[in-house]
């Protein structure tokens, strides 16, 4: 064997150049995790906002939403019946449009963030106010668990409102 100041390449590596080692592959995975890990919030920011405006969008229109019912029973509750369904259903769409536009667009975005927590607060008191509708024998119903998953975007909200304030 010959002593040369380059050392041999494998065969493998001059017929296959790109195949990349695992040490190369965890190096472009934590490339990739470092990439999502700094707009990971901005990402969870904007999917809430598309879901927002979609739900909101929905309740613009008579029988568009499939929470409309619950939506005015609890709307109706919370008011005392003192407006009308015809005016809270555009009311909430409406609400519920603009902030997802503020969470998408990330403009207003710390008024939006307090409607939102109040919007979830009302949402949530529909679990108490129409209990028979929610809840059969202590397990939620399916209205009850069309609320409940609403946990899911308050979550994402505070991780949003985190970042915010943290600046």
């Amino acid at each position: 064997m010959l002593l040369t100041s380059r050392p041999r390449r494998l065969l493998r590596d001059r017929l296959l150049p790109a195949v990349r080692t695992p040490s190369a592959r965890r190096t472009a995975t934590q490339r990739a995790v470092e990439h999502y890990r700094a707009r990971s919030v901005a990402v969870l920011r904007i999917s809430v906002g598309v879901i927002y405006c979609w739900f909101g969008v929905l309740k613009l229109f008579p029988a568009g939403s499939p929470a409309e019912e619950i939506a005015a029973a609890a709307m109706t509750k919370l008011t005392g019946g003192l407006l009308p369904t015809t005016v809270s259903m555009p009311l909430l769409g409406t609400a519920e449009t603009l902030i997802g536009l503020a969470l998408v667009t990330g403009l207003l975005l710390r008024p939006a963030l307090t409607l939102f927590f109040g919007h979830m607060a009302g949402v949530f008191s529909s679990l108490a106010l129409l209990h028979g509708q929610m809840w059969h024998h202590g397990v939620p119903t399916l209205e009850g668990q069309y609320v409940l998953k609403n946990l899911v975007l308050v979550t994402a909200c505070l991780a949003v409102a985190a970042d915010e304030i943290s600046g």
